[in-house]
């Protein structure tokens, strides 16, 4: 019961009870009942103005009382909860580290056993950046305790003392203070320059980068302001995708790609065969590239069930299973049926379109041979199962809602995001087809389509209901593919785009914004700058980051990348944190692709739950026996006895919260300094050091995603 105070209100009520409601289960519910006000008259002044004022004054003192009460219980509520979070962290930790499970040890296990398509690393390129982290992470803990024992010593001098040192070196006595000396000469005459350079350099991209996001957000606003979204035209006039009259219903081909996903394949084959638009025009492929025979028939068994709904519907495994999913696509398009097909819609297996998906997209290529692709955008029925999903979703709401759609509008170009988008075949065809020389097929085929010009157009009010990575492993793994293949690509088609015909203009576009700013740049700033350099000039502090630089920039850049998923604003600090984090990730994939190192070619198939959207829920409950087509139960007696053996075959591959070596070193490192710039009173490079090494902390530890237990 929520405490009243309108009793000013209520004439006639002599008093006020006030229920105060304890946070912590093991506390009671106390019922506390305010004095009449003849308790509060008193003797003296007995005029009715003089009485009033009495009243109003003990009424102000009690209803003070209260809400002071009120406050302290919630405040020690919030004690109570603090107090077990931590506990449970510390227990979380206590685990963690009592298992000893790392990173190494995962990526051993998917080496050993490459399902999912991974192939076997180089063992030394993969430590390389490991190795570094750890010297700077050690000769930071040097530096640290030199630092303090200078400290204790008197030695923290501003400019005037460090100018008179450099003029009279030999004049300092004692070892340790001539040590010192020679160490303090040293930063400022060799490691201080060039330091200082690598950090204007970095500043400088830092600059670039973040006016380029500022006018990805203007061109947004303009799109918002003017109200501007594309629409399909039909002899000059609009086109009514709801009613569906202009009888445009060309030949589409259905296409669900999958490899040992059983999570989700149910739900996806479901929606596919829920598409609104004629059977007769319509053929679903389902591309089962599993080695798991019990996925396999499961699979098999689903799409059986629907052909008997009456879909129209096959099954395809390749023996073959070279090419990941390039390979797999490429396969299918080969079919000899291909050809009476005008169009290709691709959706991955843990997506779910509307029923009208094909109706919102297909008819923009109506009157308009030039565009090749239709993309739809991202929308996640697990957006709030974590913190690390909430922040995945305040990332691609910004990557769809400003980066997809301001390209699209204004220069009919982007990335194929892989799935949720309709190809016009012979666009596939003019390009070349799918290629498997990267790990980003769909980025593949969308620059080479542009550089033979066709247009791409960007639905951002069209949305296709998909799952987020929910642990941290996950999401690493894809996070590396998805900036190890843009590398890779860059290196084969650099010549290709110098060659085309298409303007200046575009080819500037392509070169310096999508791949050099966008993938390169990005994540060697924001590693080098935030987790090298910036803990770096703490112990050379010749060489200094300004303020705008560490706090400011940052906070508003990551202000503008919140603006399009308004609702996770409270996690802007955290966003901003995790963003950095990532950076380390982001920073290896990059130069893996760059330099065609051991895990450029890393492919790992993202982890599903098989989450279900409420509406399909809802769907699923509403529906009658007979006309249940949101999921067919297939026979698990019948498959009971395989898929038991198969998951005790993979009981040594359950998962686990694992330890990452390279964020922990880094969280030691950016803490270490920290506690050296207390030594400077630097008050913004301490918190954002501490915090930052904080972030790295619980990220190398795993407690950031999906905790199992």
């Amino acid at each position: 019961m929520v405490p009243s105070f309108d009793w000013w209100a209520k004439e006639g009520h002599k008093g006020t009870p006030v229920v105060v409601k304890m946070e912590n289960p093991n506390w009671s519910m106390v019922e506390l009942e305010s004095p009449s006000e003849e308790d509060f008259l008193i003797g003296g002044d007995s005029t009715p103005s003089s009485r009033a004022r009495d009243k109003a004054r003990n009424k102000n003192a009690k209803q003070l009382t209260w809400v002071l009460l009120l406050k302290a219980h919630k405040a020690a509520g919030c004690l109570t909860s603090i107090a077990a979070a931590t506990f449970t962290l510390a227990s979380a930790v206590r685990r963690r580290v009592a298992s000893g499970r790392t990173d190494a040890d995962a990526d051993d296990a998917a080496t050993d056993n490459p399902r999912g398509g991974r192939e076997k690393e180089n063992t030394t390129v993969k430590y390389r950046i490991y190795a570094c982290i750890k010297v700077f992470l050690w000769l930071s803990v040097l530096l640290l305790g030199f630092e303090v024992a200078a400290y204790f010593k008197g030695w923290h001098f501003g400019a005037p003392e460090l100018q008179y040192l450099l003029a009279t070196p030999l004049g300092v006595k004692g070892a340790f203070n001539s040590l010192y000396s020679r160490w303090v000469l040293i930063r400022v005459e060799y490691l201080a320059p060039p330091l200082q350079f690598l950090a204007n350099v970095c500043i400088v991209l830092f600059l670039v980068q973040s006016m380029d996001r500022l006018v990805l957000c203007l061109g947004c606003f303009w799109i918002k302001f003017k109200k501007i979204k594309p629409v399909p035209k039909e002899n000059g006039a609009a086109v009514d995708l709801e009613s569906g009259e202009n009888g445009f219903f060309p030949m589409v081909l259905v296409q669900i790609p999958m490899c040992n996903e059983k999570e989700v394949y149910q739900q996806s084959i479901a929606a596919v065969c829920n598409l609104d638009w004629p059977k007769s025009r319509l053929l679903i492929q389902v591309l089962d590239d599993s080695d798991d025979p019990a996925t396999q028939s499961l699979i098999k068994e689903e799409v059986q069930k629907w052909q008997q709904e009456g879909a129209n519907i096959l099954y395809r495994h390749r023996v073959i299973r070279d090419g990941y999913k390039a390979g797999n696509l490429k396969s299918a398009m080969n079919c000899s049926y291909v050809k009476d097909y005008e169009f290709v819609a691709i959706f991955d297996a843990d997506f779910q379109p509307t029923p009208d998906f094909l109706k919102r997209t297909v008819p923009h290529f109506k009157y308009n041979e030039e565009v090749a692709l239709v993309q739809a955008r991202w929308s996640f029925v697990n957006k709030d199962e974590n913190l690390l999903t909430r922040l995945q979703n305040i990332n691609l709401a910004f990557h769809f809602e400003v980066e997809q759609q301001v390209n699209g509008i204004f220069i009919n170009f982007f990335g194929f995001n892989g799935t949720a988008g309709v190809w016009r075949i012979k666009a596939l065809e003019d390009a070349g087809g799918w290629l498997e020389r990267t790990t980003v097929e769909d980025m593949d085929i969308a620059v080479r389509a542009h550089l033979r010009g066709w247009k791409f157009v960007f639905l951002n009010d069209v949305e296709c209901q998909c799952e987020l990575p929910e642990s941290y492993e996950a999401y690493r793994k894809q996070q590396h593919r998805w900036h190890s293949g843009p590398m890779q690509l860059f290196r084969l088609c650099l010549l290709d785009v110098i060659r085309s015909k298409i303007s200046l203009w575009k080819k500037f576009n392509m070169i310096f914004l999508f791949f050099l700013l966008r993938k390169l740049i990005l994540p060697f700033y924001s590693f080098t700058l935030f987790c090298i350099i910036l803990p770096m000039t703490m112990f050379v502090p010749e060489a200094e980051l300004p303020a705008w630089v560490v706090c400011y920039i940052p906070a508003t850049m990551s202000f503008l990348n919140i603006l399009p998923a308004p609702k996770s604003f409270p996690f802007i600090v955290p966003y901003l944190l995790f963003e950095n984090t990532m950076s380390v990730t982001k920073f290896n994939a990059m130069i893996s692709g760059l330099f065609q190192l051991g895990s450029a070619y890393e492919w790992v198939v993202t982890k599903k739950s098989g989450r279900s959207s409420e509406g399909d829920l809802v769907a699923l409950i509403d529906k009658e026996p007979k006309h249940q087509r949101g999921v067919s139960v297939p026979d698990l007696e019948e498959m009971k006895e395989e898929i038991q053996k198969q998951e005790k075959l993979a009981s040594r591959k359950k998962k686990h919260n694992r330890i990452y070596v390279k964020e922990l070193s880094l969280a030691f490192l950016l803490l270490t300094a920290s506690a050296r710039s207390l030594l400077s009173a630097q008050g913004i490079h301490f918190y954002f050091l501490l915090f930052q090494g904080i972030s790295f902390l619980l990220v190398g530890l795993d407690l950031i995603g999906e905790q199992v237990e």
